[in-house]
C-alpha cells in the first residue's frame, strides 16, 4: 500500500510518499480501508518538530473508511461497516490498524468525507463549547481563526447555545465565511487591532471566554480582553507556543487559563461515542454545516501541509488515499 512517512522533522518537504506493507491484524483491533483522511495542525506539529516524537512515523490522526478485517475479541463491528476515528496515529495511508474501541460508526445518510472532515474538529468544538467552558445564552465570547476548520464549527455551536460571538480572520473572504457561520462581529486582524475592537464592543465589561488556537501572537491581547473571572482557553498554537505565564498575570481579574486536549474529553468509549454521535447527528440533520475546503490525493500531502501552515485554507482539508 501507499503511505506518507516522516523520517526527520522539518518543513513540509520531509513528508515522503512511498510503499509500505499492509498492517497485520491484531487482537481487539480492525483494519480500515481509508477513503478520507483529515489534515490537522497536530500533523503539522509532529512533522515540524513542535511536538517531539520517535521517528519514523506515518502522520495523521483522523480518517473515515470501511472495515476491511476484524481481529479477535472485537464485538459490534463487521466487515463492510462505514467507520471513522481520531486519536490514532498513522492515517496518511491506504489502510490503517485501529483499536476497535476508537472506531465510531458513520450514520446512514452521512458521507465518509463529511465524517472525516468533522470528527476531530467537530468534537473539539463540542467539548470547548459544552464542557471546557459550557456556553449559555448571553455569554460574550471571542473565537480566533473563525474561518478555520474548528472556528467555523465552534461559531455555529456557540450561536446555537445562545452566545454573542466575536471572531477574528485575516481577510474579507474569510470574514464572509465566518459571518455565514453566524458570527455577530468579525474583526479582520490584519486591518484592525482586535483588542481595541473587542474593548469597544464589550463596553469595558470584558468577555466571558476567549477560545484561542493561534497561541503566541494573540495570547497577551486576548487575556486583556477578558472580564473578571473570564476564561482563557488555549487549544492550539498555529503561531507558536505561548511564552511562560506568571500567575500574577491571571490575578488581575481572577482569570482562568486552561490548555484542553481532545484525548482528555474522549478518554472512555462511552464519552467518545456520545460526543461523536452528537456531532454526527448535528451534521446529518443540517444543524451543523461542514465546509470542505479541498480534497487532495494522498501523494500531495506536502502541498496539503503548505496550504495549512500558510493559512490558505477555509474549513477542512482532506487527503484521499
Amino acid at each position: 500500500m501507499k503511505v506518507v512517512k516522516v523520517y526527520e522533522q522539518g518543513p513540509p518537504e520531509v513528508l515522503r510518499y512511498e510503499d509500505a506493507p499492509e498492517p497485520e491484524l491484531v487482537e481487539n483491533s480492525a483494519i480500515v480501508k481509508l477513503d478520507a483522511v483529515g489534515v490537522n495542525f497536530t500533523d503539522v506539529y509532529l512533522r515540524s518538530g513542535l511536538h517531539k516524537t520517535e521517528l519514523p512515523i506515518v502522520p495523521g490522526q483522523e480518517a473515515a473508511g470501511v472495515v476491511a478485517a476484524i481481529g479477535a475479541g472485537v464485538k459490534g463491528l463487521k466487515v463492510g461497516d462505514s467507520v471513522a476515528y481520531t486519536g490514532v496515529l498513522g492515517a496518511y495511508a491506504q489502510y490503517a490498524l485501529v483499536p476497535a474501541w476508537r472506531l465510531v460508526r458513520v450514520p446512514h445518510g452521512l458521507q465518509e468525507a463529511d465524517a472525516a472532515a468533522v470528527l476531530l474538529q467537530g468534537m473539539t468544538a463540542h467539548y470547548l463549547s459544552h464542557d471546557t467552558f459550557p456556553l449559555r445564552k448571553g455569554h460574550r465570547i471571542l473565537i480566533h481563526a473563525g474561518a478555520g476548520g474548528v472556528g467555523l464549527l465552534l461559531i455555529q455551536m456557540a450561536k446555537r447555545l445562545g452566545a454573542y460571538v466575536i471572531t477574528t480572520t485575516s481577510t474579507e473572504e474569510k470574514a464572509a465565511l465566518a459571518k455565514e457561520a453566524g458570527a455577530d462581529v468579525v474583526i479582520i486582524y490584519t486591518k484592525q487591532d482586535f483588542e481595541e475592537e473587542v474593548k469597544k464592543l464589550a463596553g469595558g465589561a470584558g468577555l466571558d471566554v476567549v477560545y484561542d488556537s493561534v497561541g503566541k501572537t494573540t495570547f497577551e491581547k486576548s487575556l486583556r480582553c477578558l472580564a473578571r473571572r473570564g476564561w482563557m482557553v488555549i487549544f492550539g498554537q498555529s503561531s507558536g507556543l505561548v511564552p511562560p505565564v506568571s500567575t500574577i498575570d491571571l490575578a488581575n481579574g481572577s482569570k482562568f487559563l486552561t490548555r484542553p486536549m481532545l484525548p482528555d474529553y474522549t478518554s472512555t468509549r462511552e464519552e467518545l461515542e456520545k460526543r461523536a454521535n452528537e456531532v454526527f447527528e448535528m451534521v446529518r440533520t443540517k444543524k451543523l454545516k461542514v465546509r470542505i475546503f479541498k480534497t487532495l490525493p494522498l501523494s500531495q500531502a506536502v502541498e496539503a501541509h503548505r496550504l495549512l501552515e500558510g493559512r490558505q485554507t477555509t474549513g477542512k482539508l482532506l487527503l484521499a488515499p
